[in-house]
């Protein structure tokens, strides 16, 4: 495992945001959702694409706090483009489990 030090680790931007928007994303190569993501004022919203169909309903995704990483540059999901990456663990059967704060937080709080 590559160590890294303090300075490099604060560069990465680890922010609370709740999830306004949900929508299926048929296109995509992997069954995934189209998310739109509310970091708050400092961050505003931001859309992503997450293969967590496996586990999570629309409905249950709907205002729920994730971790996202937000200074990544945009990339391009096929005809969607990705402002943000969503965080999880891969679980025994691969599919993902989000990565949540336990307690609400202020949306665009940064992770320490």
């Amino acid at each position: 495992m590559k160590q890294i030090n303090w300075n490099e680790f604060e560069q990465v931007e680890l922010r609370v945001g709740t999830i306004i928007e949900v929508m299926d994303f048929p296109e995509a190569r992997k069954p995934a959702y189209k998310l739109t993501i509310d970091f708050g004022k400092e961050i505003g919203i931001k859309k992503s694409s997450a293969q967590i169909t496996d586990l999570y309903t629309k409905e249950e995704l709907l205002n729920k706090q994730v971790i996202g990483v937000v200074n990544f540059p945009p990339k391009q999901i096929g005809p969607f483009i990705s402002e943000c990456l969503i965080t999880g663990f891969t679980n025994e059967t691969g599919a993902i489990v989000l990565a949540v704060p336990d307690k609400k937080v202020p949306d665009g709080v940064k992770l320490m």
